[in-house]
């Protein structure tokens, strides 16, 4: 079955009332056995003595969309998922804010659990979504994804 391609962008952080309600909307799903759930927070980190305040995330969106289709139809096809849902953030996104979330379910936990990872893994190495790490003495630098 071909599915429709899903706007997997949203402007500004996740905020957790979404995230929560995103997994209460599934409590009436009884042939769910098992939810996976990933969630990326931008990191204070420390780069070369400066501290990370903030990422401002841009994206190619058409090729970002047409390529997280592509990762969502080979999911569906390799694991038995009942659901996927994938959100990133654009825009600047604070340290200690959510800019990814990836949720998936199954009748069974592994499936569940594997897809997600699979799923992150892809989004980081195949779309073509920019980080730009600002630091607090408004310096940045553009992130690389390890």
């Amino acid at each position: 079955m071909e599915r429709k391609v899903k706007n997997i962008f949203i402007n500004g952080r996740i905020e957790p009332t979404f995230i929560a309600d995103s997994i209460s909307k599934h409590s009436a799903k009884t042939t769910i056995g098992g939810h996976s759930i990933f969630m990326g927070q931008v990191r204070k980190d420390e780069i070369e003595g400066k501290l990370v305040a903030a990422i401002e995330y841009t994206a190619y969106q058409e090729l970002a969309l047409e390529k997280m289709h592509q990762i969502r139809e080979d999911i569906f096809q390799k694991y038995p998922l009942h659901c996927m849902h994938v959100y990133h953030s654009l825009g600047t996104i604070k340290a200690g804010e959510i800019c990814l979330f990836v949720f998936t379910s199954s009748t069974r936990r592994k499936p569940a659990i594997d897809a997600c990872a699979e799923i992150v893994e892809r989004l980081k190495a195949e779309l073509p979504i920019w980080g730009k790490e600002i630091f607090e003495d408004d310096t940045h630098q553009w992130k690389e994804n390890s």
